[in-house]
């Protein structure tokens, strides 16, 4: 019997906080992820910066510190070693882990960034969903109605999301949960 999809795929919810809007020239501060049908299954670490260049709306969102960090953060290599290692530990034999993300390419492009600056690859390879984009066939919506306000106030009952990257890990692993058992109730009633 051929293993469908679902049965090879394990989805993980990931969010960072960073300095800046692109990983050339700013630092990833601080990864939370969970899987996203066991929000218990979780990680998180915060990150000492490779520079210490930051722009102000970044940081005020965060509300880290780059000198704390450079003080008390992890180094890269071992944060994203961490990652790696803590992905195998909750990853099932035979599955293959599938970053979510919401805007899964901000998120995206610092964690395959780091991954491959610091340890050589990334374990998630090219899977990505994007929840934003997800939600935007599932609906049949404008991408201006896929904005967290949206989509918040609808599957979370609230507009946004805290901007730590765990407890935003777990509510995106949430709003996921909810939008494909929507998509398996309208696959269900298309079929009947």
């Amino acid at each position: 019997m051929n293993k469908s999809p679902a049965d090879s795929e394990f989805f993980i919810s990931v969010d960072v906080e960073t300095a800046g809007p692109n990983p050339s020239q700013y630092s990833l501060l601080a990864i939370g992820a969970c899987s996203v049908f066991s929000p218990e299954e979780n990680f998180y670490i915060e990150i000492k910066p490779v520079n210490q260049n930051q722009q102000a709306e970044a940081m005020a969102s965060c509300g880290f510190s780059l000198e704390k960090l450079s003080a008390e953060g992890v180094e890269p290599k071992e944060s994203m070693q961490r990652f790696e290692n803590w992905l195998r530990k909750v990853l099932p034999s035979g599955r293959k882990a599938v970053f979510v993300g919401f805007n899964a390419p901000f998120d995206w492009m610092f964690v395959n960034d780091y991954f491959h600056r610091f340890l050589g690859h990334n374990p998630f390879g090219h899977a990505a969903i994007d929840i934003k984009s997800y939600y935007m066939g599932l609906a049949k919506v404008p991408w201006n109605e896929t904005t967290m306000h949206f989509l918040g106030q609808r599957y979370l009952n609230k507009p946004t999301l805290a901007h730590h990257a765990l407890r935003d890990a777990i509510d995106q692993g949430e709003l996921f949960r909810k939008l494909t058992k929507e998509a398996a109730g309208q696959k269900d009633q298309a079929a009947s």
